[in-house]
């Protein structure tokens, strides 16, 4: 018994210590390793299997609103980096340079791909020539490098994977329109698919992309409080074409500059995964994302019949579910708790006993709830609950983020809840940078967004400097 205890016994209890126990859970769950090269992070098959799903998932959603997907080079060229003033300025601090290729310095540095807003830019100013090739809606797969000084796996690694879209049309109707489109299929991916409850909104000012008109956001609650960017949409309006020179004429041979999105969602949403539905016990992955989304755990093996009778079953539920057997020598314990490590959503148990009465025993696992399923049954009973266990985690997960957002008045009030409070915060804002900073200075909170769907006036004026407000604002400490 001792060597089963030891596996869960490994992970730090959340409550002792967050940070510690979302770095255990990596571990542990197998989603990811070290890298010899500082900053970088190996994902493990665990870990790559549920990017896979989100790939796969998102790839889908994509295509559905007319994207396509190609490829641009991993290096970008300084000259063409500095075409776009704010944006390289925004970028500057976290780029990678290649200086040399092979044995010989390179006539000019090339950057190592932080986003690939220039490089489509400076492909779609040949591509785009009149009004009959507009829109192009276009998005890679991809890696990314931003040379961050602090990493944690998922969270903020120098290497990351992502997707990044970029679209062109003819005018700041259409742009504005696929800017909000993109921003609401990720936040129903997040709800519909990763159980995860967002908050849709505008960023300041100061938060918002660099080189960018607007930036819209999703914002996630983590289990301990603190915020986390989930994907975001930026709305370009005409400046990186003006800096570019992509133009078209018009139906009257008139010339216009085009106008831009971009948006873009990275394997942070993993973190934002384990960090919302995980457990002292390890992780707990939603049915729709889990990569196995039942195991079979066969009681008492070796005793005639058993193993064939769990086989069956596999192949019975593997064209409703993805669904694997543990018909390794562990003992039944070891397993249960490596299943609970890895979240997969149900195991099913079966033994002597259980064959005999025609039955197995499905455990869930977010609650740990025992349901008896008829082996007859098990068809239709298995998807049932994984749709339950789906369902019940987005509203735990949605309690839990309501439950967590306070509303702060005053200076007084804010300063309150950031120091005992963990979660978000609801405040009135002036519209003054200066009172961002202050914030930001003080109480380690930041601007998270000014909420779409919350356009309630809590105040009238800001809670920062006792000015006229202007804007409800999300505020809260953030990954």
């Amino acid at each position: 018994m001792a060597k089963e205890k030891k596996l869960v016994e490994a992970i730090t209890s959340m409550e002792e210590d967050f940070a510690q126990w979302y770095t255990d859970v990596v571990k542990k769950a197998e989603l990811v390793d070290y890298s010899s090269v500082k900053g970088c992070m190996i994902i493990k098959p665990a870990g790559y299997a549920i990017w896979e799903n989100i790939q796969k998932e998102l790839d889908k959603r994509f295509k559905e609103t007319g994207v396509e997907n190609v490829y641009m080079p991993i290096f970008i060229p300084e000259s063409l980096l500095e075409q776009e003033k704010d944006h390289v300025e925004g970028f500057a601090p976290e780029v990678a340079w290649v200086t040399h290729g092979g044995l010989n310095e390179l006539q000019e540095r090339l950057c190592v791909r932080p986003t690939s807003e220039t490089l489509f830019c400076d492909f779609y100013k040949n591509l785009i020539q009149s009004y009959r090739d507009l829109p192009k809606v276009y998005n890679q797969w991809c890696s990314v490098v931003r040379w961050e000084k602090e990493t944690r796996p998922f969270l903020r690694t120098r290497e990351f994977l992502w997707q990044e879209g970029h679209t062109v049309h003819a005018t700041a109707e259409d742009a504005e329109a696929r800017t909000v489109q993109m921003l609401n299929l990720y936040a129903n991916f997040c709800e519909e698919v990763l159980a995860i409850p967002v908050v849709r909104g505008q960023k300041t000012e100061k938060e918002k992309f660099a080189g960018a008109e607007a930036t819209y956001t999703i914002e996630a609650l983590m289990h301990d409080g603190k915020a986390l960017q989930s994907g975001t949409s930026h709305n370009f309006g005409d400046g990186f074409a003006k800096a570019f020179g992509i133009q078209y004429t018009d139906k009257d041979n008139k010339l216009h500059y085009a106008y831009q999105t971009s948006w873009g969602m990275t394997t942070r949403i993993i973190g934002a995964l384990i960090m919302v539905h995980g457990d002292d016990s390890g992780l707990v992955l939603p049915p729709r994302i889990a990569p196995v989304q039942a195991m079979v755990i066969p009681i008492q093996q070796k005793k005639d019949g058993v193993l064939d009778k769990a086989n069956e079953v596999v192949s019975r539920l593997s064209n409703v579910c993805r669904i694997k057997i543990d018909d390794s020598d562990k003992t039944p314990g070891w397993k249960f708790s490596e299943q609970e490590m890895r979240g997969i959503p149900v195991r099913i148990e079966l033994g002597p006993k259980d064959i005999e009465n025609n039955k197995c025993v499905v455990v869930r696992r977010d609650t740990r709830e025992k349901i008896e399923v008829s082996l007859d049954d098990i068809e239709t009973k298995v998807p049932e609950i994984l749709e339950a266990i789906q369902k019940d985690m987005f509203e735990r997960a949605k309690a839990h983020r309501d439950s967590h957002i306070w509303d702060a008045h005053n200076y007084e009030e804010f300063k309150d809840v950031a120091e005992n409070k963990p979660g978000f915060i609801r405040a009135m804002w002036c519209g003054d940078e200066a009172c961002e900073n202050k914030i930001k200075e003080d109480l380690s909170v930041t601007s998270r967004c000014m909420p779409f769907e919350d356009q309630e006036r809590i105040s009238e004026v800001c809670a920062c400097c006792g000015k006229p407000a202007h804007k409800l604002v999300y505020w809260g400490k953030a990954y």
